[in-house]
Order: C-alpha cells, then structure tokens, then sequence
C-alpha cells in the first residue's frame, strides 16, 4: 500500500513555513495602516495550522527515505497544496476575488506564470501587491530546486542527462534539496537585490524595486500597475531586459562562476544557444518595429528587446501592447513562448536544451539515411547522448503537444474563441503570462473568462511548470501499486 507519510511531512511543514511568510505582507499593511493586516493574520494562521497539522501527524514517517514513487508524489503535491492555501489572502482580502480567482491567481503566482485576473492593482493594498511578488519569488527558487534534484532522479523529459553522480539513491532526496537550496538561495537573493538597487536607480520606488526585482528573477511577471511596466520608464525597460536574462541562465553555472571557475559558463552550449536566440529574436523584432510600427530606432529596440525577451523567457511583463505590431510579431511572440530559457533556472516553457537534443537526434538520423553503414550517434556538449535520454525528449515534445491541443479543445468547449482558446493553452503550459487577442493579450487580463476555462488553465499551469510527465504519471495505476 503507498504510504503518504513521508511526503506529507515535507508538505505540511512547507504548507507551514508559507503561513509564516504571510507575515511580511501582514507588516506591509501594518506599517501603512491598513486594516488589510488581519486578513493576512487569519490567512497565515489558518495555513499554519492545517500544515502543523499535517506535519505532526506524518512526523513519525519523516525522517525516512523517499521511494520514487512518494518523490513524484510529493513532487506534485506540493505544488497543488500550496496554491490552495496561498490563494487565502486574495479570497478573505481586498480583492473580493471568488475562490476560483483567488486560486487562479496563487496558482499563477507560485507557477511563477504571470497571468492574472486583478486589474485597479494601483488601488490595492500594498501587502496584496507584496504576497504576489512574494508568491513569485518563492516559486522561481522552487523550480530551481525541483530541476536540479528532483527531476533528473525522476528522469522526467531528458532531465537526467544533468543528473550528478554521488546523489544516486532517492534516500538522500531531502538532504540533497536541503544543500541545494542553501547554496542557489544566496545567490538567487543576491541577483534580487542587485535588481532591486538597479531599478531603484532608475527611478523606481522602493516597493515597486523590490516587488519587481523579485517577479524579474523569477521570471513570473507579476507587475504592480495594470500597464505592467508600460509606464515605468525607459531605465526600467533594459534592467529588466538584463535581469530576465541572467534568471534564464542554469543557477548551477553561477554555483561555479562564484567558486572561480568561469569556463563553464562561457563553455555551456545551451547558454550560448539561448542568447543567440535571444539575440535573433530582438534583431527580427526591432527591424520589424522599425520599418512598420514606429520609425524612432531607440525606441523600436527598446520594445523589441523587452517584450520579445519577456515572451522568451516566460516573464510575461509588457510595456506595449504587441496586438497592434502586425500579424508577423504576433505569431512570432506565440513560438517563442514555447521556447524558454536554459534547465536548471526559474525559465519554463519546452527549454532549449530539449531542442538541441532534438536537432542532435535527427542529425544523426539523417546521417545515418546518408550513410546507411555507418554509425552516428546524437551528441550533446561532446559527449555521446543516451537512448533513453533521447526517447524521453522525444516523449515529452509528444505529449507537450497532445496536452497542447487538448486543453484548447478544452478551453474553446467552454466557449472561448480558438485564438484565446489556443494561446491561453500554451500560455498555461508554458507558463508564459499573457496570451493573444484583446481578452488576455498584454492589453487584457484574465478576468472575464470562465470559471471552468480558469480551472482548466490553472491545471495546466501546474502540468507545464512541473515538464508534464512529472504529473501525468500519478493518474497511471501501475504508479500506485508499487
């Protein structure tokens, strides 16, 4: 019989610590006098209790080892869990939000996806502002854990091709999370903080710097202004540009830049891909902008670069509305969304390494067509890339693909148009933010769509940021005998 206990330890005592962190934006209100303060008090001690709860009553089971199967269990579970509790401030707040919105919102907050459905966020609380980005900030250093440890065991979508030897037993889950999460939370703090100064810099408030530093190295997009940063200035756009790259890098290449090793990182070819392709979004961006938009070059790069890279890495932010650029923008903005950044940082979506092994694979397959008696093998960084590996990656992109077309089908059975219907898909899967068209384009949020279509996005928003498998394998019965 599969025994809970253990991982329902880990995820009461995080259901605990997240009513903790309920009291920074509780002081936020307090400190502006707003009465706004009790709601986040009942919020963070509601949470506490249930989570002390929980963690009390799988305590004598916590201390074991995690078999694979209580891994992917908890896994997920952690990700369904803190949602539903991280929605309370929203339900009992200021927001007057339903549960199903409240819920939404945590979800997209804590997937670090960036959709929304608040608008008037300038008349809101600040603590309500705060929790976004604390909800944000606290996914983006979580994903990082979970691609690091969790999903190369799990071997989920050819994330074992990172796995690192010497951490081979599912035992030492846990500590190696705990060590992990020590190291990567100093610097992920650092890079918050050195965003912070910068866009304090350029001319930002103190709350809005620290909010947007922590939505911008989390690549989650939660902005404090309905125009998100279309009003923040000229500065703000290009030290978001900058920050948003350098949260798209693997955190473990800063692990080794800081211990004085640079060559990694200049060596990784799933860096230098991800620029490149950066780069070549911004140069097709700009030239377009140029010649039919606007014909102010500053200004055309300025646009191109920070909506075209926010697209990219999955941080949703927008500072124009990118509907009225052509049919060419658009349907660029939709595929690059579906690209992301590097494994290993808080960037979601695909992620370019799954492309490289892909274009390794059939490389070699046409080699192989070109020279039936010789023997190619697809390669990554060099090294010969495993059977197993390749046939995870190539399972993934099917299934990205099939769980694509069944939550648009899904989504325009509960009445929405096909263009919100297939972008608000891939913007739930890849985690991206906005989608197309003026409902829930940059100019929109998600406010008007259904209650079912938001139950369905937000599921989605969970299968994508957890690479699908991760979730998919808990509705197979094989998984619950062993």
């Amino acid at each position: 019989m599969f025994d809970f206990r253990p991982a329902g330890y880990v995820i009461g005592l995080l259901v605990v610590a997240l009513g903790a962190t309920m009291i920074i934006p509780m002081l936020m209100d307090m400190y502006d006098d707003a009465e706004h303060w009790k709601v986040f008090a009942l919020s963070g001690f509601i949470t506490a209790i249930f989570g002390g709860t929980v963690a009390l009553a799988c305590a004598s089971e916590g201390q074991e080892g995690l078999s694979i199967q209580q891994t992917f269990f908890l896994t997920t579970g952690v990700w369904v869990v803190l949602p539903i509790f991280a929605a309370l401030p929203f339900w009992f707040g200021a927001t007057h939000a339903s549960y199903t919105d409240a819920f939404f919102e945590a979800m997209s907050g804590l997937t670090t996806t960036g959709s929304t459905v608040f608008s008037g966020l300038g008349d809101l609380p600040r603590g309500i502002l705060l929790w976004r980005g604390l909800m944000q900030w606290f996914g983006g250093i979580g994903i990082i854990v979970v691609a690091m440890v969790f999903l190369p065991l799990l071997k989920v979508g050819g994330m074992q091709i990172f796995r690192t030897e010497g951490f081979d037993t599912f035992g030492k889950v846990l500590p190696r999370a705990a060590e992990i999460s020590r190291t990567i939370s100093s610097i992920y703090l650092a890079l918050t903080m050195l965003c912070a100064i910068c866009y304090s810099v350029a001319g930002q408030g103190t709350f809005d710097s620290i909010v947007h530093a922590m939505t911008t190295i989390a690549t989650g997009g939660f902005a404090n202004y309905d125009d998100s940063f279309g009003s923040l200035g000229t500065g703000s756009e290009y030290i978001a540009v900058v920050f948003m790259l350098f949260a798209c890098l693997p955190f473990v290449r800063y692990v080794q830049l800081v211990g004085g090793s640079f060559k990694p990182l200049w060596h990784d070819t799933q860096i230098r891909s991800f620029l490149m392709t950066a780069l070549s979004v911004v140069i097709l961006l700009t030239l377009w902008r140029f010649s039919f938009v606007t014909s102010g070059s500053e200004l055309a790069l300025r646009k191109a670069a920070f909506n075209g890279v926010s697209i990219l890495t999955g941080t949703g932010y927008a500072s124009d509305d990118y509907m009225r650029w052509g049919s060419f923008p658009i349907t660029m903005f939709f595929m690059i969304g579906l690209i992301g950044g590097c494994a290993g940082s808080t960037t979601c979506s695909i992620k370019v390494f799954r492309f490289q092994l892909l274009y390794a694979s059939l490389r070699a397959q046409i080699q192989r067509i070109h020279s039936p008696n010789g023997v190619f093998m697809p390669k990554y960084e060099g090294r010969t890339v495993a059977e197993d590996v390749i046939s995870s990656v190539m399972g993934f992109f099917m299934l990205f693909i099939l769980s694509l077309a069944v939550l648009a089908v899904a989504l325009g059975m509960t009445g929405l148009d096909m263009i919100t219907s297939i972008s608000g898909a891939a913007s739930a899967l890849g985690n991206i933010g906005p989608g197309l068209g003026a409902e829930i384009g940059p100019s929109g949020n998600f406010a008007n769509i259904n209650n079912t279509a938001k139950w369905l996005l937000a599921a989605g928003m969970l299968i994508g940021r957890l690479e699908l498998m991760a979730v998919y394998v808990l509705f197979t019965r094989n998984f619950w005998r062993g």
